[in-house]
């Protein structure tokens, strides 16, 4: 079994990369691993902030280990909240404030069109490798559905009428931009080199 330190202290992205994982891989979360840092996410880009991440926790630990970040690019917003997406309403993350003010700035417009971007780092023996998984939506007006975390309750992906809030973890994995770039992830690391 191969071993995978994923760097983050959310157990909802935890829960949800583990989901989609066969028994071939074991993910160790970083309270798991001993570990108990806050990781900064100072970048601009969703790409710089996964690396960051990833290489903060390659540098402690020297063992193999992946990342992610994932941002809400909502078109008519220039891409917003995007790499803000956790900090969108202030530095707390707090996402009842995000959606607020997510909704506040989308009140009046038609076009609510919006993906979720997720990226993962993986850095594998020193060098690092990059996946993106993309999943296309739409913002509904009001929250629906008591499950996911985040942003879920406003996003309803293309092909469902029914919000991520709305869906259990298999269900939401038939969409959802993580599974993509965990299953590239996967492929990856299931080839002779990988």
């Amino acid at each position: 079994m191969r071993s995978l330190i994923f760097a983050t202290n959310n157990k909802n992205k935890v829960a949800e990369i583990r989901s989609v994982l066969d028994d071939g891989f074991e993910v160790i979360s970083l309270k798991e691993a001993g570990i108990d840092i806050d990781i900064p996410e100072p970048h601009a880009t969703l790409e710089e902030n996964a690396l960051e991440k990833s290489k903060t926790i390659y540098g402690l630990t020297g063992k193999d280990c992946f990342s992610e970040d994932t941002g809400l690019e909502v078109s008519i917003l220039n891409g917003e909240p995007g790499v803000r997406s956790a900090r969108y309403a202030g530095d707390e993350n707090n996402f009842k404030a995000n959606i607020s003010k997510l909704l506040e700035n989308l009140k009046g417009k038609e076009n609510r069109q919006a993906q979720f971007r997720t990226v993962i780092s993986l850095i594998l023996s020193g060098n690092e490798y990059q996946f993106e998984g993309i999943c296309k939506g739409n913002i509904i007006e009001n929250e629906t559905g008591m499950g996911g975390f985040g942003y879920d309750a406003i996003f309803v992906p293309e092909g469902s009428e029914r919000s991520f809030g709305e869906m259990t973890m298999e269900e939401k994995n038939m969409y959802s931009h993580r599974k993509k770039a965990t299953v590239k992830l996967i492929e990856f690391l299931k080839e002779p080199n990988g």
